[in-house]
This record gives C-alpha cells, sequence and structure tokens, in this order.
C-alpha cells in the first residue's frame, strides 16, 4: 500500500476540471484511503476561464503553482496530465523543488525536438476540429466532433456531447485563450534530460489527435515505463478510466513497473 499522497490532475488544450468525468472518483477507488485526487484548470479554463492563459509552459506551470499552494493539503504531489497539461506537468518537474513533485503521468503527449509537428497533432482530425470550433457554430454539434476526434469509441458516450455542452455554456473559452495555449505548446521544446522526478508515459493505440508514436519516443528516450491501452483514443481517462486508475495504482505502489 502506498503512502498517503496528492493528486493533482491536469487537462490539455481547452478543456477544464469538468471534462475528467468519471475518472476522479475512479482513481480515488482505485488508490485506497487517505489519498486525495483534485484537479486544476489552467488559467483561461473552467473556474478561470475570465483569465488570460499564458503564452508559455512556463507560465502555466507559474500559475498552477501558485493555486496549488494556496491550498491546504498533506502528503506529497503527484501530477497526472492530459496532452498540453501533460508539458505542464514535465516542466514543473524539470523546475520543481527538491521534494516539491513525488512523480508525473504523462498520458497522450507531444514534444517539440522529440516528434515532427505532423505527428504531434494529426492534421485531417484538427483541421475537423477547426471546423468545428469556427465562431457562430452550434455548441453541442461542435462537442460532438470534439467527442468524435478524441474519443476511440464515441458511441459509448450517449449524450455525453450534451453535458460538454452546458460546461461551454457556464464556462466559455474564449478564442484568444485557445490560441494562446496552442502557442504554449507549439513553441515548448523536449528538456535536455528527464527531470529527477519518477515519470510514467501512458498512451492510446486509437489516438487519432496526438500520434501514439510520440509516446513511444519519449518512453523510449529517456527510458521511461510506458504502458498502451489497444484501443482508446486521444481522452484516454474517458474512454477507459478503471484501466488509466489501475496503472496509476500500481505505479504509486511500484515507480519502476
Amino acid at each position: 500500500m502506498s503512502a498517503p499522497q496528492r493528486w493533482v490532475l491536469l487537462r490539455g488544450l481547452a478543456r477544464e476540471a469538468g471534462h475528467w468525468g468519471r475518472f476522479p472518483d475512479r482513481l480515488r477507488a482505485a488508490l485506497g484511503a487517505g489519498h486525495e485526487v483534485r484537479a486544476l484548470d489552467l488559467p483561461g479554463n473552467g473556474t478561470r476561464h475570465a483569465q488570460a492563459s499564458a503564452r508559455t509552459v512556463a507560465g502555466l506551470v507559474a500559475a498552477c503553482r501558485e493555486v496549488l499552494a494556496a491550498q491546504q493539503g498533506q502528503g506529497s504531489v503527484r501530477l497526472v496530465a492530459l496532452s498540453l497539461g501533460a508539458m505542464v506537468a514535465l516542466e514543473w518537474a524539470c523546475t520543481a523543488a527538491p521534494g516539491e513533485l513525488a512523480g508525473c503521468a504523462l498520458i497522450n503527449t507531444s514534444l517539440g525536438g522529440h516528434s515532427p509537428a505532423w505527428r504531434r497533432l494529426r492534421p485531417a482530425t484538427a483541421l475537423r476540429l477547426a471546423w468545428a470550433c469556427r465562431r457562430g457554430g452550434d455548441v453541442q454539434q461542435r462537442e460532438q466532433r470534439v467527442l468524435k476526434a478524441t474519443s476511440g469509441d464515441p458511441a459509448r458516450h450517449a449524450g455525453l456531447s450534451r453535458e460538454w455542452a452546458a460546461i461551454a455554456a457556464a464556462r466559455p473559452v474564449r478564442a484568444a485563450n485557445v490560441l494562446r495555449q496552442l502557442l504554449a505548446a507549439a513553441r515548448y521544446r523536449v528538456p535536455a534530460r528527464a527531470p529527477e522526478v519518477p515519470l510514467l508515459v501512458l498512451c492510446s493505440q486509437g489516438d487519432r489527435l496526438v500520434s501514439p508514436q510520440c509516446s513511444h519516443v519519449l518512453a523510449q528516450s529517456w527510458g521511461l515505463p510506458l504502458h498502451v491501452h489497444p484501443w482508446a483514443g486521444h481522452d484516454l481517462t474517458l474512454d477507459d478510466p478503471d484501466w488509466v486508475a489501475r496503472q496509476l495504482a500500481n505505479w504509486a505502489a511500484d515507480p519502476c513497473a
């Protein structure tokens, strides 16, 4: 049984805490008593949608650190981060003070300098998403297209586009903040060496937005443990939250597994 820890969840581009869905509860159940699971919103998203998002990953890290420092909690911190959130987690790990982080799980991410642009964001899916997110479009239809692009089996999630549309209506993400976050992701480059923090890489074989090869290259370059889901899409914690929760619980018990 691993010692109780604080697990901090970070989403990706223009997504917020509400988009984690059932995953936080599944992770709590897999970890057992004593562990705390909370989600942080990047500036420009979710509860922070009125704020201007940073134009750099380092700026996003600083904003997340500030919020976490203001929140009460006990135990060491593990970051669980998806896509752009995983870039934030990696930069956080590279600049962390000794003992600040107990580990980072990087899900379906990509890094400039390790993978070419066409693998980091697959052009065909990116164009479909850009069209879906055009101004004036129906919000539920937009979210349905996002679901089709990010899930390996959208039929499993009937009605989810309505929930996502309600999130968008309550906490809309400004186009300027989407552009700032895209700029931050595009600018970010892989660190020269792996940080002195335990890292785990998870990826989805069915990811149509970011090539799973990006995760393979990262894991191979730094000798990191890698676990691949056979069919899930980019939003791995949506498609199979129990699988991710099991991987994280096993990793907490044995960081080298």
